[in-house]
């Protein structure tokens, strides 16, 4: 969930109007309105006080990157493959080259 999502709907759930979360959170209501509505991003610190002004409490967790989904990757796979067998052939002279050792005699 995105900062402008988290501060609208704590503040929200709340009962407050941007006006009211500025004083509690000590700043001003441009600057939530601006935050609610994604054109400011607030630091992490101002987060966590907009937060609280609302009586939630902000808490960052740091996880490890998730293993890689074989299924998800497979299914990408299945659709690349898909679009490719659809995709319109050549008809024409085959390409051909010669045999390597060839190049290697001059």
């Amino acid at each position: 969930m995105d900062a402008a999502t988290l501060v609208r709907r704590a503040r929200e759930r709340a009962g407050l109007s941007q006006r009211e979360l500025a004083r509690r959170a000590r700043t001003s209501a441009a600057a939530v309105c601006l935050y609610e509505r994604g054109e400011r991003t607030p630091r992490s610190d101002t987060l966590a006080r907009l937060i609280a002004a609302t009586g939630d409490h902000l808490e960052l967790v740091v996880r490890p990157a998730p293993d890689i989904d074989l299924e998800a990757n497979g299914r990408v796979l299945r659709e690349l493959l898909d679009l490719t067998d659809n995709l319109p052939r050549r008809h024409g002279p085959t390409l051909t080259m010669p045999p390597m050792h060839r190049l290697t005699e001059r």
